[in-house]
C-alpha cells in the first residue's frame, strides 16, 4: 500500500474510531478492516454457533453464549474427540444452583483468525450432541473482553473489533456493571435484565416481578432447563412494552418462575438485532 491509499485508510478508521451517539448503529456498517475478525454464523432456535478450530483441528461447532462467564465450555464431545485429560475443578453456577466440574486445557481455540491461547474451561455434558443443535462447545463472554463484539443477527454476521467502541453515553447506549445486567422497562416498572444469547425463550420473569407487571392468567409451561438445575415454569402474553434502550417489543410470550432470580432477556427477543457488546466501556446496545 502506498503511503497516500495509507493515510486516507488511517483516516477512515480515526473517523470510524469516533463515532457520535447518534450514529452508533452505522458501526455494524464499518470498513472490513476495522475488525480483526468477521464470520458467519448460523441461528438455531435464536442460539448463535459459529466454527472454530481448536488445537488447530476442527471445524468445530461453537455456542456464541453471552450468558457463559469466562472464556468458554468444552463439550464431552469435543473432549472425547481431541482425547482431552481433566485438568482440575471448578465450580459453575446457573443463579439457582452451583455444581463441582471438570476442567480441561486447551491449547488454543480459534474463530477465523481470532484466537486465544492456554485456556483452562469446564467441560460437562452440556447436552449438545444430537439434532439440529449440535455443538462441540461454547465462547464465553470473556473471549471478546478486549474489543467491540457485534452480533448482527439480520445479517447473520459476527464482527470483532479492537480499534472500533461505543460511545460513552445516548439513546442506544446501555450501561452496565454486571455482565450484561442493562437496564430495561416493562410498561411503567423500571428493572434490570441479563442479555444471554445462550437462551433460547424471549423473556424469563420472576414471579414477584411478574406480580408487578402481569394482569393475563399464567398457564402452565412445564420444565426448564438451566445449566445445573430444572425449574417450573408458567407462561403468559405480556403487552409491556418491553424497553431496551432504543428498543421496543411488545405482546411477548414470556416464562414466568419463582425460583428464577433475575429478568433474563433471551436469544428470541435479541435475534431482531445487531447486538453490539462493548466490555471495555462496560457498555451495550442494541440496534434494528
Amino acid at each position: 500500500m502506498n503511503k497516500s491509499l495509507l493515510f486516507l485508510s488511517t483516516l477512515c478508521m480515526s473517523a470510524w474510531a469516533h463515532t457520535s451517539a447518534s450514529d452508533v448503529c452505522k458501526l455494524v456498517q464499518a470498513p472490513r478492516d476495522s475488525f480483526v475478525v468477521q464470520l458467519p454464523f448460523e441461528v438455531v432456535d435464536g442460539r448463535i454457533y459459529v466454527q472454530a478450530r481448536v488445537n488447530d483441528h476442527g471445524p468445530f461447532r461453537f455456542a456464541i453464549d453471552t450468558g457463559a462467564s469466562g472464556l468458554g465450555r468444552a463439550d464431552a464431545t469435543l473432549v472425547a474427540a481431541l482425547g482431552l485429560k481433566p485438568q482440575g475443578k471448578s465450580e459453575t453456577s446457573d443463579g439457582v444452583q452451583s455444581a463441582k466440574v471438570d476442567t480441561v486445557r486447551l491449547d488454543s481455540l480459534d474463530l477465523g483468525g481470532l484466537a486465544r491461547k492456554d485456556l483452562e474451561v469446564i467441560t460437562r455434558n452440556y447436552g449438545g450432541s444430537k439434532g439440529p443443535a449440535a455443538f462441540h462447545g461454547i465462547v464465553g463472554r470473556e473471549f471478546f473482553a478486549d474489543g467491540l463484539l457485534i452480533l448482527d443477527y439480520p445479517n447473520r454476521t459476527l464482527s470483532f473489533s479492537r480499534s472500533l467502541s461505543l460511545p460513552a453515553a445516548g439513546e442506544q447506549i446501555l450501561k452496565y456493571e454486571r455482565a450484561f445486567r442493562v437496564p430495561v422497562s416493562i410498561g411503567q416498572v423500571r428493572t434490570e435484565g441479563n442479555l444471554d444469547t445462550g437462551a433460547n425463550v424471549s423473556f424469563v420473569l420472576p414471579q414477584a416481578l411478574y406480580d408487578k407487571i402481569g394482569s393475563a392468567p399464567l398457564h402452565q409451561a412445564g420444565q426448564g432447563t438451566l445449566t445445573n438445575t430444572k425449574v417450573d415454569t408458567k407462561r403468559a402474553v405480556v403487552g409491556g412494552p418491553f424497553r431496551i434502550g432504543a428498543a421496543e417489543v411488545k405482546d411477548v410470550d414470556v416464562r414466568v418462575s419463582e425460583r428464577f432470580p433475575e429478568l433474563l432477556v433471551g436469544a428470541h427477543v435479541l435475534q431482531r438485532y445487531a447486538v453490539m457488546i462493548d466490555q471495555r466501556a462496560r457498555s451495550v446496545a442494541l440496534c434494528p
